[in-house]
This record gives C-alpha cells, structure tokens and sequence, in this order.
C-alpha cells in the first residue's frame, strides 16, 4: 500500500492519495486546485491514477476533481447527496472502490454536510479491516467540524453526533487522517498535528466526550467563528460543470482603472509606495488566501502587484483556490500612494491627541482584552463597506499581532480614511508592557 498526505498551510486543508504499489494504480480523495502534486507523486511512486474520490462539497477550497477529470481522463466519485452537475459514479454506505489489494470502504457521515462521506482504508494483504479512515470534514485532531454550514446548526449537528459515534466503532487503533488541520474555518479548535487515532480522540477530544445527543447539539450548534469567504461561490464551483484550469495571468505596466488591486508584497513595502485604491494582504503571511479572499469581490477582476513574476504566480495560486478567478494580469513594483505606521510606543500618546483606535479581531479574541475606549470592527467586515468612522481625525487598526491591522489599515485608506495601522506589534505586546486592557466579562461571571 502507497499513501500520501498533502497538506495545504494556507488554508488548513489536508488531501491523500492512495494505492496499491503492486498492482501500480491509486486515487486521489479531496484534490485541491493545484493539481501538479499528486501527478508527481505518482510519477515518484511509479502507480497510474485511476480515481478522485470527494468526501463532500468542499466549502472553503475550490477542488482539483474538474481539472484531474478534464485533463487525465479521470472518474469521480462522490454521494449522491451532493447533487453534483458533473459527471461522476454515485458513492454511497458501505460501497468499495478496489485498487488492487486496497480498498476504500464508504462510510456515509452526514453533518458536516448532508452528503459528506469518510473514506475507511483497508489493505486486504494485511487483513479484513480497515486501519485507517479519512475523516474529511467530521472528526479532526482535536475537534469535529461546524454543523452549520450547509444545513441549520442544530440539525447539522444532530447528524454529526452520531456519525461521530459511528467513527468510534472502528476500533481504537485505526489512524485518523482528516481534512483539515489547524488554520481552517470547518472546525473551532483543531489541532495542527496531521493525524491522530480513533483511541487518542476518544479520550481526549471533548467532540466525543458526549453520550447525550441533546447536550452535544447544545454544545456545538453555538458557533461564533466566521463562515468561510466566497463559501456559496466555492460551493456552486464545487458541485457544478467541471472547472478547468485557468490561464496564467499576464504581466501589465499598470492597474486598470476598473480592477481591485491586490498588492501581495511585505506590508513594509506597501506602506513605503503603493497604488492608489490597493489591498494589502501579503502572500508570505499566513492564511494568505482566506484572508484576500475576505476583503475581495470575486466577481471583480483581480491584478496582483508583486515584487517578482514567481510571487505574483503564487498569489494567483492561492487566489483561485479560494474562488478568485477572474484574475486580469499583475504589475510588479508599487506606486506612489504611502501609508504612515504606528509604532506600539506611540500609540498612547496618539490617543491622547484624539485618534480613534479600531480593534479588528473577532469579538470572541477581543473578548480576552482589549485597550479601553477601543471599538471593535473585525477586519473582514471593514472590507464590506462603511462602517460610520469619523473622517476628521486619525483611525489607529490594532490587532494581536500587526497582520490584520495591515490589511485593515490599507482597506480605510482605500476607502479615504486617514488610517494607520499598529503593523509591528499589537494588544499582545501592549498587555505585555503593563499597559492597561479590559476583559468582557458576562452577566454573573
């Protein structure tokens, strides 16, 4: 048996491939856009690709399964649940896909989705039963996957419950490898280990520490972290017409004037010259494409201003991973337009001036403490419109650490604000330096 584990860090996405050595064939389940590394994987291993099994309609990735379908000849397997519009073989419980001595064995979970799927791997040369199991979007390490996202929470979670239960019964030795690992939206506390086991999660993970499905329901359906971006777009790519490659994008000697702008150089760079009207989000950070994906219109024309051609390739990648396609050319180097920064020792005194200080957290990060008289406007909201800021005085965006106050920093000024953001440091350091927060505390805590 050959198997592999690919994972993408920028989205907390986890895909495998899967074959007999032996008999020199294998299937790929859950391919992310960037199809180039199963296919030199396979060559490295010497088997022969055969099939794409999807365990659900991916919500937050657009799925490789069109382009391995289009350009390979590929056959793609996924429930009938899932309604897809492309052409595929219907998976349902319990049905097994053969590939030579290995099989993969359905094992239907809804919750996560109504058609979601686990995927249990056996190897017939070492015995009957399964000794490890891709999990998808249902048990991670360390957590279960949101409930709420293609149906309502409550019911979603219902479904989870005792597909969980179900996972259980495999049997405490049997790996788990899942579909996402920390870094995703699917999940609220994941771990960042790419793998685990049936035993481990049984007794550590708190998803499973529940034998009252009321309580479970209880427990999970309450999810305060933000959806996916582009999650119904990423969705209709998933389950619709297959989706081909898409062409390289073309070096241009300047923005158009109807294009967002999308500079993916250092933060330190943008603020030194950009164009006017552009985005900060750096595609050396984390979470690169999640992130641009929130403070983006997909349905506008992207260009990309990079350093270099190869940077500009690579935030193309991870753009149309998450739904961004319509990508109309790059430019490299910045502009003209700066933007001052915030050094953390100068923030008091700022406020003292009279700047307004905009925290761009998530309420539940902001929660734990905040710099009194703050308020709180998460990044990927700025990105969705006005948000009633004073325009007659300085806007100072804060966050843990200087990322998101970047990203958000360059949204206002887009917008004509005098922004300016705290992009070397944040609340951490500030608390750390015995400067004053405040903890939101609830009624009767």
């Amino acid at each position: 048996m050959i198997f592999t584990q690919f994972v993408d860090d920028a989205l907390g996405c986890a895909s495998y491939l899967v074959g007999d050595e032996n008999a020199g064939i294998a299937a790929v389940v859950d391919p992310a856009l960037a199809i180039e590394q199963y296919l030199e994987e396979a060559e490295r291993r010497g088997v022969r690709l055969v099939r794409v099994v999807e365990t659900h309609t991916h919500a937050d990735h657009v799925s490789g399964h069109g382009r391995l379908a289009l350009e390979h000849g590929l056959p793609v397997s996924v429930h009938p649940l899932a309604g897809a519009e492309y052409p595929h073989d219907a998976m349902e419980d319990g049905d097994e896909i053969a590939l030579g001595e290995v099989v993969l064995r359905c094992i239907h979970t809804p919750g996560h989705r109504p058609e979601h799927c686990c995927v249990a791997v056996v190897d017939r040369s070492r015995g009957p039963e399964p000794w490890l199991v891709l999990t998808g979007d249902s048990l991670f390490v360390g957590d279960a996957a949101r409930p709420d996202l293609a149906v309502e929470a409550r019911e979603g979670a219902e479904g989870l419950f005792h597909s969980l239960r179900r996972l259980v019964e495999l049997g405490d030795g049997v790996e788990v490898y899942p579909g996402h690992v920390a870094g995703s939206l699917c999940g609220k506390a994941m771990s960042s280990k790419a793998s685990t086991t049936i035993g481990f999660e049984r007794r550590f993970n708190p998803a499973l520490a529940f034998d009252d499905v009321a309580l479970f329901i209880a427990e999970s359906a309450g999810i305060s972290a933000p959806r996916p971006p582009n999650m119904h777009r990423i969705v209709e790519l998933n389950r619709g017409p297959f989706l081909a490659a898409q062409a390289d994008a073309a070096e241009l000697p300047a923005p158009p004037p109807d294009a967002q702008v999308l500079d993916v150089r250092p933060f330190d760079d943008f603020a030194g010259g950009h164009h006017a009207g552009a985005l900060s989000v750096p595609v050396a950070g984390t979470r690169f494409s999640t992130k641009a994906a929130f403070v983006l219109d997909p349905s506008r024309p992207v260009v990309v201003v990079a350093s270099t051609a190869d940077e500009a390739a690579e935030a193309a990648r991870g753009l149309r991973s998450v739904g961004v396609l319509e990508l109309a050319g790059y430019v490299l180097g910045g502009g003209q337009e700066t933007l001052p920064v915030v050094e953390l020792n100068e923030l008091a005194e700022l406020l003292a001036e009279g700047a307004e200080l905009v925290d761009v957290r998530e309420k539940d990060e902001r929660d734990s403490g905040y710099i009194p008289d703050s308020r709180n406007i998460p990044y990927r909201l700025l990105a969705l419109g006005e948000a009633d800021l004073p325009r007659d005085r300085p806007l100072v965006t804060i966050c843990e650490s200087g990322p998101r106050a970047a990203i958000a920093a360059s949204i206002l000024a887009a917008r004509g604000y005098d922004a300016r953001p705290v992009a070397h440091g944040g609340i951490d350091d500030w608390a750390a330096s015995g400067k004053p927060t405040v903890e939101f505390r609830r009624c009767g805590s």
